[in-house]
């Protein structure tokens, strides 16, 4: 059991947390939420031992592994498979000292081990996990170093679940993430078999995927039980009762001190006046509800109303490099209050797509028609780099406003959430999501005609994306989005398309049906799944020739091969220290690990003959295609 008592964290002088306690049994599966700031990661650091805490204390059972994703991406020489396979410490160092190991009794006991943590299936299990998170079997193979950070961090997190911790924590899991990767890792860490905290603001990750629900708030924890739709009831219901608890305390109090007032100075009632003075100062007050609502987004209405369509595309190929398109022969229409979302995996064109759309790109060929006098505000993550970090949000408005009178100006940067003396702080100095609120204000300055948000909810916390997505489905010119919070899709768009296979095609279903096919797209096991498209799972989209199959089957039996011979010398070592005279007589429990390791060894010989004869098999019959 994890076991938080009684702590209390402070940081730069600040106190995080206020002598909070809370107990996590084993196996659970727990969302830590809260406000930006309130100091979750930071409790993470203290769970992790990074952290001392002022006062209380953290206790785990004694052999609990702990892991969590790492801060630097890998970056290597290795093929992800294998930067992936290094974080079993235990079977990484077991196999290498099976390679030189000499002594019997040793050798027993390292393959007893290995069989016991199921070392010779982990190729498939890391295999598994990476094609869940969106690498295809060739992606697998190619060294880290060849990936950009985002992808490498996406390693990282494979990394992370295959080593499989007693206690896995993870803080924002999703920011690397596509939707499709977002939907693959609810659906791992629903079935965890150990201990999770995982910190999200991803509303349908914390609703599938966890149990239990600590909530960080005042510096004070508590722990509720379901997922987050569940802890937003009680925690509704709490603070309720809360609040009439404080109006009959005050009440109360109100009444006594009444009393003491009118007799404190009667002989007659003096005994009396005194008692109700120490009711009064045993009474324990109750902390009455703060409220902490979420300012709101709003973005302007465009000044005025176009006909439809306002983007019509007709056979276009779009891309970087002449002749190397990412999307071919795409048509579409957009009208002027079209809600639609992406869908696809990162890679598949999305971002090629909004850039075309706003007109950042130029196609290769086909038509783009604009509506007169069309206006696009276009928000991406990668701009709040763009921001000027020395500069505040007043100064970035004051831009937009040259000749506007001070008063209009500070108007103005309230209405996107900067209000007072928040104006005048300095970019470096705004959070995340802060940020992003500017951004956001910035983008939809002038009132457009459409949005496009191409992930535009990473920096905000749980409230916040639902106050971004009031103010999608209040405005009322056109909104294309990007992103993998699942809730913003489902609350606000009424199209999906899917970018795919170098085409957009409308998807005929919902979300459910699509996480379904996604799920089964990366579900699969390996070995069924070999040929497949495995990094670019979408809808009804088809597998791969068999022709393009062949170098990742040619590389499968080779590292069957291998396997097995590796294995078979392994079993030769055993069947000569089992053939030495007496030994069962002489040495009967070394004799009896010795059995036992061998015949480990000879179920792993066997799965890897199956892994070689299933490939072989399909070579042979993509040859003769």
């Amino acid at each position: 059991m994890l076991s938080i008592t009684d702590i209390s964290i402070r940081i730069a002088g600040r106190l995080l947390i206020d002598h909070g306690s809370a107990q996590i049994p084993p196996g659970s599966r727990v969302g830590l939420v809260g406000r930006n700031g309130t100091g979750k990661s930071t409790l993470f650091k203290a769970i992790r031992g990074d952290l001392a805490v002022e006062s209380g204390t953290i206790t785990l059972p004694p052999r609990w592994r702990i892991g969590s994703l790492a801060q630097e991406a890998p970056n290597g020489p290795e093929s992800l498979i294998e930067v992936v396979l290094q974080a079993d410490l235990e079977r990484h160092a077991l196999l290498a000292e099976a390679e030189t190991a000499e002594d019997p009794h040793r050798i027993a006991e390292i393959q007893t081990r290995l069989v016991d943590i199921d070392a010779h299936s982990a190729p498939a299990r890391a295999a598994a996990i990476l094609s869940g998170l969106g690498f295809s079997a060739d992606d697998q193979a190619r060294p880290c170093s060849e990936f950009s950070g985002g992808w490498r961090m996406r390693v990282a997190l494979a990394s992370t679940l295959f080593a499989a911790p007693d206690l896995l924590l993870l803080d924002e899991p999703t920011n690397y993430l596509d939707l499709e990767g977002t939907l693959w890792l609810e659906d791992h860490l629903a079935s965890y078999p150990r201990t999770v905290i995982v910190i999200s603001h991803d509303r349908d990750l914390l609703d599938t995927s966890v149990d239990q629900i600590l909530h960080l708030d005042r510096g004070r924890l508590t722990l509720y039980r379901g997922g987050y739709s569940s802890f937003e009831q009680q925690r509704a219901t709490r603070e309720m009762l809360d609040a009439k608890q404080v109006k009959r305390q005050d009440a109360e109090r109100k009444r006594l001190q009444a009393f003491v007032d009118r007799f404190k100075a009667k002989a007659s009632k003096a005994r009396q006046a005194q008692s109700r003075v120490k009711m009064l100062e045993r009474m324990q007050p109750v902390t009455a509800l703060v409220t902490q609502d979420v300012r709101e987004i709003t973005f302007p209405a465009p000044q005025r109303m176009l006909s439809p369509p306002i983007i019509a595309v007709d056979g276009v190929s779009v891309g970087y490099e002449p002749g190397r398109p990412i999307l071919s022969r795409v048509t579409l229409r957009i009208d002027p209050d079209d809600r639609i979302a992406l869908l696809g995996s990162n890679g598949n064109g999305k971002s090629t797509l909004v850039k075309l759309l706003a007109g950042k790109l130029a196609p290769f060929s086909g038509t783009v028609v604009r509506a007169d006098k069309l206006s696009i505000a276009y928000f991406a993550q990668h701009q709040l780099d763009e921001l000027d970090e020395n500069g505040t949000p007043y100064d970035h408005i004051r831009k937009l406003m040259p000749d506007a009178p001070e008063a209009r100006v500070r108007a103005r940067a309230g209405a996107i959430g900067f209000s007072g003396g928040a104006a005048d702080t300095v970019v470096k100095s705004l959070s995340g999501g802060e940020k992003a609120r500017l951004l956001l204000g910035l983008a939809t300055f002038f009132g457009p005609n459409m949005i496009i948000l191409d992930e535009p909810t990473n920096h905000l916390d749980i409230d916040s994306r639902a106050a971004l997505a009031e103010a999608i489905n209040e405005f009322p010119g056109a909104v294309i989005m990007v992103s993998h919070d699942r809730y913003l899709i489902e609350a606000c768009a009424d199209q999906l398309w899917v970018v795919a296979n170098h085409a957009v095609t409308p998807y005929d279903g919902d979300l459910d049906d699509y996480r379904r096919a996604v799920l089964s797209a990366r579900g699969a096991s390996p070995s069924v799944r070999d040929g497949d498209d495995r990094g670019r799972p979408r809808g009804d989209v088809p597998v791969r020739k068999k022709a393009d199959r062949q170098p990742s089957l040619k590389r499968k039996i080779a590292e069957a091969e291998a396997e097995m011979e590796r294995i078979s010398g392994i079993i030769a070592k055993i069947d000569a220290a089992l053939a030495t005279p007496d030994i069962f007589v002489r040495e009967p429990t070394k004799a009896n690990q010795l059995t036992k390791a061998r015949a480990g060894a000879e179920a792993a010989l066997q799965k890897a003959e199956e892994l070689w004869l299933e490939a072989s098999s399909v070579s042979e019959e993509a040859t003769r295609d």
